[in-house]
């Protein structure tokens, strides 16, 4: 039927695009509430002259998320150095003498170091991994090796992986396997997490060495 035909190829070609402006409108949104509240917090202390002055940037549409970059920016620039250093491990020490509050910032800290350090494998390498059960095959991310007591338990010769939910990749299930069992693939993090998030109907780009038999993962 052409008409039902021409409806989903419409749909094709406006959905991405759709989805794409309403994460970025959601983005935008969140950024701007962030930057608003803080205006709420100091038109409650500042001096009455200057209220109009901070009631007028809560009309000013997408200055949250242009402040809000600004300031990951200047707080980056200043931890880049020794004094930034330097207060920054004052900062530390400050949350995590707070009970309660240290078991949060503590955890996502870790989780932040793990996977935004220039220097880790965290969801830098694709790879191929049997599950559910053996046969089964899906994509999941490196995270790293068990350490510690895991380790203790389990031996070295293995690796931690993130295996991510399709379409939505944020949540899934962290496993442990032998290194054996694991096949790291050539395609980039992005093109994995396309394939994932397109449930498989968008194939990665073919690389010139992927013709070849997936190698397992080395030692």
């Amino acid at each position: 039927m052409p008409l039902k035909k021409y409806l989903f190829a419409g749909l094709m070609v406006w959905l991405p695009l759709a989805i794409t402006l309403w994460v970025l409108l959601w983005l935008v949104g969140t950024l701007d509430s962030v930057f608003f509240g803080v205006l709420s917090l100091l038109s409650a202390v500042t001096p009455t002259d200057l209220v109009p002055v901070i009631e007028r940037l809560h009309q000013i549409p997408g200055l949250g998320v242009l402040l809000v970059v600004a300031a990951l920016l200047i707080t980056g620039a200043l931890v880049a150095n020794v004094a930034g250093r330097w207060w920054l491990k004052q900062w530390d020490r400050l949350f995590t003498n707070i009970p309660i509050v240290k078991t949060i910032y503590n955890g996502v800290k870790k989780v932040s170091d793990t996977l935004f350090s220039s220097n880790g494998n965290a969801f830098r390498t694709a790879m191929l991994v049997q599950y559910p059960h053996a046969g089964s095959w899906t994509i999941a991310f490196q995270t790293g090796v068990p350490g510690g007591e895991v380790q203790k338990h389990l031996g070295a010769d293995l690796v931690s992986v993130y295996v991510p939910t399709t379409p939505n990749p944020t949540s899934g299930f962290f496993l442990m396997l032998p290194r054996s069992e694991v096949i790291e693939l050539e395609m980039s993090v992005d093109e994995a997490l396309t394939y994932v998030i397109s449930m498989g109907s968008v194939s990665p780009s073919e690389h010139p060495q992927s013709a070849k038999q997936p190698t397992v993962v080395s030692k």
